[in-house]
């Protein structure tokens, strides 16, 4: 019984699938009042360069789709539950929910895809549940370390309370590729999705620091400046390392190589003999850039 119809769902033989019986993001909660917002700025930037810059060689712009801090609904069992992860990557669904509405939360019995990549940016207050086992912090449990935890094992939950992040990724979604950053320490850290748990994978000291065979994309870290804040950010990129630009980067790149390629031009007709008001006229500059070169 979804707890927002307030009715039972009629039974019928075959049953119903899920998407049909269980509430969608129309019913469910996309914001909770009185829940934390977001921690800082970058929580807010780095999401946006991430989708930005992501290039997948295999899906067109509308089969996939990247969300930030978005309500992630998970269990069928109990449709409230729900995450928010930082970052996170769907692919083979449309980009607009069912290719027509923004979405308001990402509800996986509606969308029949489990996000394929979580990215999660650490701080103090999320650290442990972000790493789950693998924090390696002695006092994280009481008495155990992250490393002495067999892959099955989950960190304790109260008794009908949802499950962590890191146990929600792995045991409910099996996110195939899950990655963590600290800002702080500048450390990528990346788990894949083997077998029936996750394994901590080697990071590579030079970019792509990461690559995702199955995307055929790379993820590095990127001294540089976005909306005006120098930082060292993720960013996606090629097997060489090159990254991959944003939309004004792009825009930017053609105009100053069609400004060169004018230019060049200039150049040559001028070479040729002709005047420069006549090199102007013809490629519609002015006088004064002409008398520039």
């Amino acid at each position: 019984m979804p707890p927002t119809t307030g009715h039972a769902v009629p039974q019928t033989e075959p049953p119903r699938p899920p998407r049909e019986t269980l509430p969608t993001m129309y019913d469910l909660p996309s914001e909770v009042i009185g829940e934390p917002g977001l921690p800082d700025e970058f929580h807010d930037l780095q999401p946006q360069l991430l989708s930005r810059t992501l290039s997948l060689a295999d899906y067109t712009r509308n089969q996939w789709f990247t969300g930030s801090d978005l309500n992630l609904y998970y269990d069928v069992h109990h449709p409230l539950w729900y995450k928010r992860p930082d970052w996170f990557l769907a692919v083979g669904i449309p980009r607009l929910y069912d290719g027509r509405d923004f979405r308001r939360s990402y509800v996986t019995w509606q969308e029949g895809k489990n996000p394929h990549v979580v990215i999660e940016f650490l701080s103090p207050g999320t650290e442990s549940e972000d790493l789950g086992r693998f924090y390696r912090q002695e006092d994280a449990i009481e008495g155990i370390e992250g490393d002495d935890l067999s892959p099955t094992d989950t960190i304790p939950n109260p008794e009908g309370s949802p499950p962590a992040k890191f146990n929600v990724y792995e045991q409910h979604l099996r996110v195939p590729h899950y990655l963590t950053y600290s800002r702080q320490k500048r450390q990528l850290r990346y788990f894949q999705w083997i077998g029936d748990c996750y394994q901590e994978q080697p990071v590579n000291q030079t970019n792509p620091q990461v690559w995702l065979t199955d995307l055929q994309i790379g993820l590095g870290l990127w001294e540089g400046t976005f909306e005006g804040i120098s930082s060292c950010w993720l960013r996606w990129c090629d097997a060489e390392g090159h990254w991959y630009l944003t939309d004004t980067e792009q825009e930017r790149q053609a105009k100053e190589q069609a400004q060169a390629q004018l230019l060049d031009a200039a150049r040559n007709l001028l070479a040729t003999g002709m005047t420069i008001a006549q090199v102007a006229e013809l490629l519609g500059l002015s006088t004064e850039q002409v008398n520039q070169l």
